[in-house]
């Protein structure tokens, strides 16, 4: 019996070291400037977008254009509003964010990264949600470069037997 309390004596001797661990542990912080926002850089592709969110309505604006007039396949559309579904922030959000290079869906892409990112700096709470659907990770996925002595990356020129 002795036995047991000397190892319960030592199991919450462990637990409140633990504890002191835990609170000591750094949290997040809110990032914003003076204006209320939070920044973030998107990359996906070749694109790169910098995108900064307040609180609002929900207004979308890339590059001076409506997210309708932008993006004009839904599918794209759909990309852009993943982060605010899946953090439960629909319509709270202003978004302001400029793009460049790449194609339309890299474009988006990259948004969707930086508004992930921004989220996460805006309130430190929603980053599990977003981590765990994986939008805060940049798709590291790029065009393959051509290679010396072959037509495109990977295919050879025709073979010729004779």
């Amino acid at each position: 019996m002795a036995d047991q309390i000397n190892s319960l004596e030592e199991l919450s001797a462990v637990a409140e070291d633990v504890a002191v661990v835990v609170e000591a542990a750094p949290l997040r912080e809110q990032v914003r400037d003076e204006l209320g926002r939070s920044y973030a850089t998107g990359k996906r592709k070749d694109a790169v977008a910098r995108v900064w969110i307040k609180p609002g309505s929900g207004k979308v604006t890339v590059n001076g254009k409506e997210i309708n007039a932008y993006f004009a396949r839904p599918v794209l559309q759909m990309i852009l509003k993943q982060p605010f579904t899946v953090s439960g922030t629909e319509d709270q959000f202003d978004v302001m964010a400029t793009v460049k290079g790449g194609g339309l869906s890299g474009q988006a892409g990259a948004v969707k990264h930086g508004i992930s990112k921004a989220l996460q700096l805006y309130d430190p709470s929603l980053r599990g949600a977003l981590k765990a659907a994986g939008f805060i990770t940049r798709d590291s996925r790029v065009v393959e470069r051509k290679k010396p002595g072959k037509r495109k990356a990977r295919r050879s020129f025709q073979f010729s037997k004779r």
